[in-house]
C-alpha cells in the first residue's frame, strides 16, 4: 500500500505552498469506463508541464453485468492498474491529488465496495463526478490546449458515455453527457463479436436518438470549431491520417465514412486490425465510430479535428482554482442562493455561529478546513427547501442538493452537503447517516449535531448571531453553555428538545 506523504513545508490541511517561483506537483487520475489515466504535472506560471503520463485499457464498463453489478474480475484490473500507478504518487500531498471517477463507477450499484478497496491502496479519497460535472472538467482540460479564441464543440466519446460541450475560452456555454460510449456500445450492439452494416447502423441509430434531445439547442447556440478530444477520437484521426487521405489530427467527414466501410469489412471485432490503432483498442473501436458517425449526421459536421486536453488535465486546472476566489464551487453556491431565495442574512448569521462552535471542538474532533468549508456552505444552504414548502423543509433543500447538477462539485461532495441540510433539524436521521460511507459517518455527524445547534441559537432569526456560547467536547459528548437570548424561554425550549433527539440518536448533549 502506499500512503500519500505530506511535504515538510505543507500548510494546514496538507496543501502544499510553494513559492511563486517554485512549481506545484500535481496528480490526477481518471478511472475511466474503458481506461485508466494517470497525468503527473508540475503547475507553475499558469501552465502544466508534464512529469508522467500513465494509461490502461481496464474496461471497468466491461464488467458491470445485468444485475447492474461490477465484477470481481473487473475490480481485480481496476486494483493491479491502481498499484501499478500508485509508485508514481509516492511525492504528491494529499491536497494535491483528485481521483475521479465516470460513468461505469456512476452506474455500478456496488462502486462503494471497489471505491473502499482502490482509497485503501492509494491512501487517498476517489470522487465519482456527475456527468455533466464530467463534461465541465473536459471541457477545461480541452480548453487549454486550445491556443485559439472562438466558439467551439468539444466532443468526448469514453467508454460508458459521450460529452458534448460548447465553450468560449473557458466558460462552457453548454454542458451534456450522453448514455453511449465505446464500451457499453460494444456490449450492446456487438455481443458475439459480428460486425456487419446491420449492426453498425443498429448502433449509430441508437446514437442518434441519444443526441436528438440537444442536436436543436447546441444548433441554436452554434460554433465555429469542432474538437474532439480522448481516445477514440484520437484513434480515428491517426486511422484515417495513416492513409494519406487527411491532413494529420482531423477527421473529414469522408474519411470516416471510408474508415466506417473498411470496419465492416473486417466481419468480425477481433479482426479489425488497422495501421493506426493500437491492438488493445481495435475491439471497441467500431462502436466509437458508430458513435463519432452519428455525432457527425446529428450536427451537419464536416470535419473536426483532435486535440489534446481531456478529463485528467481538466481535473488538474481545476484543482488548482479549488478553494480560491476562483473555485467554481463558490459560483454554485452564490447561485443556488440566488435561485431559491435564501435569507442571506440568516445563513450569514447560522453560518459564523456554526463555525465559531466548530472552533471549539476542531482539534478534540480532528476536524480540517474541507469540513470546516462544508460546515459553512451547508449553513448558508440549509433553508433552500422553503422555495418548495415550509413542511419538511429539510428534506426538499436534501433532495434539491444531492439531485441537481452542481458545477464544481463531485458526488461525494454533494452528498455531504445534502446530509448536513438533512440532518439540520428535528429527529436525527439515523437511516440516512448508516448509510453513508462508514469513514464519512463520524465526521459527518459530528458536522450534523454543529449545524443543528447553530441553527437552535439563531431561531429567533436575530439580526446580529448571538455572542458565540462555550461549548465543550469529551469524546463524542457536548457540553453547551449559552447566555440568555431575547427569548430565553424559547430557547431553553429548543435546547432541550435537541438534548431529545440527539439521546434518542445516540450521542450525548448536555446544558450547562
Amino acid at each position: 500500500m502506499t500512503a500519500l506523504k505530506d511535504s515538510p513545508d505543507a500548510a494546514p490541511g496538507g496543501a502544499a505552498t510553494p513559492t511563486q517561483d517554485e512549481p506545484r506537483r500535481l496528480a490526477a487520475i481518471d478511472l475511466g469506463s474503458n481506461s485508466f489515466h494517470l497525468l503527473v504535472a508540475n503547475y507553475q506560471h499558469d501552465r502544466l508541464q508534464v512529469v508522467a503520463r500513465k494509461g490502461e485499457k481496464v474496461q471497468l464498463a466491461d464488467g458491470v453485468g445485468d444485475d447492474g453489478l461490477l465484477d470481481e474480475d473487473a475490480m481485480t484490473r481496476a486494483l493491479d492498474c491502481l498499484a501499478r500507478f500508485a509508485p508514481f504518487l509516492e511525492d504528491i500531498t494529499p491536497r494535491s491529488l483528485r481521483v475521479v471517477g465516470t460513468n461505469a463507477l456512476r452506474s455500478a450499484d456496488n462502486s462503494q465496495d471497489f471505491i473502499d478497496r482502490a482509497e485503501a491502496l492509494l491512501g487517498t479519497r476517489i470522487e465519482i463526478i456527475a456527468g455533466r460535472e464530467e463534461a465541465r472538467l473536459i471541457y477545461l482540460g480541452a480548453a487549454h490546449a486550445l491556443a485559439e479564441d472562438g466558439r467551439r464543440l468539444i466532443v468526448d466519446i469514453g467508454g460508458g458515455s459521450t460529452e458534448l460541450i460548447i465553450g468560449e475560452h473557458f466558460e462552457p456555454l453548454a454542458l451534456e453527457s450522453l448514455s453511449m460510449g465505446c464500451v457499453t456500445f460494444t456490449r450492446r450492439f456487438f455481443t458475439n463479436g459480428e460486425l456487419s452494416e446491420k449492426r453498425m447502423r443498429r448502433a449509430e441509430l441508437a446514437a442518434l436518438s441519444e443526441l436528438a434531445n440537444i442536436r436543436r439547442p447546441y444548433q441554436k447556440i452554434g460554433w465555429l470549431d469542432p474538437v474532439g478530444s480522448s481516445g477514440t477520437i484520437k484513434a480515428a484521426a491517426a486511422v484515417i491520417a495513416a492513409t494519406g487521405k487527411s491532413p494529420e489530427g482531423v477527421i473529414t467527414r469522408q474519411g470516416l465514412l471510408d474508415l466506417r466501410k473498411r470496419l465492416i469489412k473486417t466481419k468480425r471485432l477481433d479482426k479489425v486490425s488497422l495501421n493506426g490503432l493500437k491492438a488493445d483498442r481495435a475491439r471497441v473501436f467500431p462502436a466509437g465510430v458508430a458513435i463519432l458517425v452519428a455525432i457527425f449526421e446529428a450536427f451537419d459536421l464536416e470535419e473536426m479535428r483532435y486535440a489534446d486536453g481531456a478529463l485528467r488535465e481538466g481535473v488538474l486546472y481545476d484543482l488548482v482554482g479549488r478553494n480560491s476566489p476562483e473555485d467554481p464551487r463558490l459560483k454554485t453556491l452564490d447561485a443556488l442562493t440566488h435561485r431559491y431565495d435564501v435569507d442571506i442574512r440568516q445563513a450569514d448569521n447560522v453560518a459564523a455561529t456554526a463555525l465559531g462552535l466548530l472552533e471549539q471542538v476542531r482539534e478534540a474532533w480532528a476536524l480540517d478546513d474541507d469540513q470546516a468549508r462544508f460546515l459553512e456552505w451547508a449553513s448558508r444552504l440549509h433553508e433552500i427547501g422553503l422555495a418548495i414548502s415550509h413542511s419538511q423543509f429539510h428534506r426538499h433543500g436534501a433532495y434539491l442538493l444531492e439531485h441537481s447538477d452542481l458545477s464544481g462539485f463531485s458526488r461525494p461532495e454533494q452528498r455531504l452537503l445534502a446530509f448536513l441540510v438533512r440532518a439540520h433539524r428535528r429527529k436525527f436521521p439515523i437511516k440516512e447517516w448508516q448509510a453513508l460511507p462508514a469513514s464519512e459517518q463520524a465526521p459527518h455527524g459530528r458536522l450534523a449535531r454543529l449545524l443543528r445547534l447553530a441553527v437552535l441559537l439563531n431561531h429567533s432569526r436575530p439580526e446580529q448571531p448571538p455572542a458565540r456560547p462555550e461549548l465543550r467536547v469529551s469524546g463524542e459528548a457536548l457540553a453547551l453553555h449559552c447566555d440568555e437570548s431575547e427569548d430565553p424561554n424559547l430557547l431553553l425550549a429548543d435546547l432541550e428538545q435537541e438534548v431529545a433527539y440527539q439521546n434518542a440518536a445516540g450521542m450525548t448533549l448536555t446544558l450547562t
